[in-house]
């Protein structure tokens, strides 16, 4: 028998030769073997956002809705990805607030974004339980919407305005800027719940001032021209406007009829100054729009608007329109102009 000797390198080739054939045989399996099916992947969940709203075609609430798309965008909302609205708008018609309230509702958004008092009222009607945010409120407090703005308490939250406690101040400088005009007008809306309490704080500073307040109510566009026929017949000398939606989009009306009985106005939003009433003061609400994107963010991801606390508006604008002022024959007091953030010449 002859004996073969088996070197260590041979033994090496012979094991790299096996671990190759070994491997081809691994290789047709897979090539042979049909395709193990794919895992599926759990679809992404796009959040639905409400919004509520007065007339889709209004330049103002275009602008607002811009801001909100653009301040979630920011903060990683892409719409088509993982976030959509849904909108409801009542067209001036604020008899149906409740009816698109309740619609809106209906198709469970994960948020509802709206503004003001009168809104957020018929959205806490509708619900209990979806999270509300409100985006410049006159007084939610007063309005009984949250509890506190430390410790809202229920599923409504966002920035209040100011607008409540900020009314003595507006009076104020409507004084300082007409100090001969003794009867003020106050429109007011009657289906605004912020407008009562709004109403009350101005007793005080105008017992002080020495000014007779003449609160007038218009609850649709129709009543507006009624409201300043009435201003006159009471003959008002100035006009205090309550900033509320059905009052923002008829701006341009208000602006032309305070005009037309040459009577200065004060609001609380800079749209119905630059629509050509006299002046205003207030949050600037493009910027409250790009804050408020905070809250819609924080509620998307999973907060409770309950332990929310409800924000403050913290820069606050003098707006002066100085061709309204031409046109009633008006001067703006030097000491006044001085103060204002903006003029609108």
């Amino acid at each position: 028998m002859r004996i073969v000797s088996i070197s260590s390198g041979d033994t090496r080739m012979l094991a790299v030769s096996w671990m190759l054939r070994m491997l081809g045989l691994v290789v047709a399996f897979l090539t042979l073997a049909p395709p193990l099916p794919a895992i599926a992947q759990p679809a992404a969940k796009v959040h639905l956002v409400g919004f509520l709203g007065d007339k889709a075609a209004d330049s103002n609430e275009i602008l607002r809705l811009q801001t909100l798309r653009a301040g979630l965008r920011e903060k990683g909302w892409i719409e088509g990805e993982n976030i959509r609205f849904e909108a409801r708008w009542v067209e001036g018609n604020f008899g149906r607030l409740s009816e698109l309230a309740a619609d809106l509702v209906r198709v469970k958004p994960d948020v509802i974004v709206t503004r003001g008092s009168l809104f957020t009222g018929a959205l806490k009607a509708a619900t209990a339980s979806i999270p509300i945010v409100f985006l410049g409120h006159a007084g939610p407090v007063e309005s009984g919407h949250v509890a506190s703005l430390a410790a809202p308490g229920g599923n409504i939250t966002g920035i209040s305005a100011l607008q409540t406690e900020l009314a003595p101040k507006t009076l104020e400088l409507l004084h300082a800027t007409v100090p001969a005009a003794t009867r003020i007008a106050v429109l007011w809306h009657p289906d605004s719940p912020s407008a009562i309490p709004g109403l009350k704080t101005l007793e005080e500073p105008a017992r002080r001032l020495g000014l007779q307040l003449q609160p007038i109510a218009a609850a649709t566009a129709k009543e507006l021209e009624a409201a300043f026929s009435t201003m006159v017949q009471r003959r008002a000398q100035a006009v205090m406007v309550f900033n509320t939606p059905p009052f923002i989009s008829e701006r341009q009306r208000i602006a032309d009829l305070a005009i037309t009985h040459r009577l200065p106005t004060m609001i609380q939003g800079s749209q119905l100054v630059e629509a050509g009433c006299l002046m205003s003061y207030g949050h600037n609400y493009v910027d409250t729009w790009r804050r408020g994107t905070v809250y819609v963010d924080k509620v998307l991801r999973g907060e409770n608007p309950a332990t929310l606390p409800v924000e403050q508006v913290k820069e606050l604008e003098l707006v002066i329109n100085l061709k309204t002022a031409k046109a009633l024959g008006l001067t703006i007091p030097a000491e006044v102009l001085a103060r204002a953030d903006r003029v609108i010449r």
